[in-house]
């Protein structure tokens, strides 16, 4: 459990922040980067969540755990040196991008085929939504960029790569069933 009785600490006072193996490093490393934009995240889930309810809300609120746990699997390196703490690290599981994927498929069940292009908009919620995709997809990136340079668990990405593709079909949803989604008309405004 994590008690938390002071909030600050003034360790980071000087550019540094403590991994979840006790590693110091720069706040600007790309480790701190990737789990500070899964962290961005899952602020702008909170956002979409004043908009939601019912069962959205409810996947919602779940899809924020998640964020949190992704998080810590990825402030805590080393995957291979796990043994080594006095912890089981948290880490993401296939179990949690297959729950994704369900979902993905049984929302975009009833919506009608896409033929456009959709624009970030509609109603409040479906605008929040695309928000959390386009974060999420930075996320995204960073998590890539970082496992490029070093060892970051395959289920950390594959997460956030499904997780903005459940964002979308979720704006859709929250755009009355694809009916008030705003499309893409090329060249429109030439």
């Amino acid at each position: 459990m994590v008690v938390l009785s002071k909030i600050y600490t003034r360790t980071g006072d000087a550019g540094e922040t403590a991994l979840g193996n006790g590693t110091r490093v720069a706040k600007h490393s790309p480790r701190v980067s990737a789990y500070g934009t899964v962290d961005e995240t899952n602020a702008t889930v909170g956002l979409a969540r004043l908009h939601a309810t019912g069962e959205m809300d409810v996947a919602l609120a779940r899809i924020s755990n998640d964020l949190f746990d992704l998080g810590a699997d990825l402030c805590t390196p080393d995957m291979h040196l796990d043994r080594t703490l006095p912890y089981t690290p948290l880490r993401m599981i296939a179990a949690q991008v297959d729950r994704l994927e369900r979902e993905i498929d049984a929302m975009n069940a009833g919506l009608t085929p896409l033929r456009s292009f959709i624009l970030p908009g509609g109603s409040a919620l479906a605008a929040q939504l695309h928000l959390c995709r386009t974060v999420c997809r930075r996320a995204e990136r960073l998590v890539v960029e970082l496992a490029g340079a070093e060892e970051v668990n395959t289920e950390a990405v594959r997460y956030l790569n499904r997780l903005s593709d459940w964002f979308f079909v979720a704006g859709r949803i929250a755009n009355n069933n694809g009916a008030d989604d705003v499309l893409w008309v090329p060249g429109l405004t030439r």
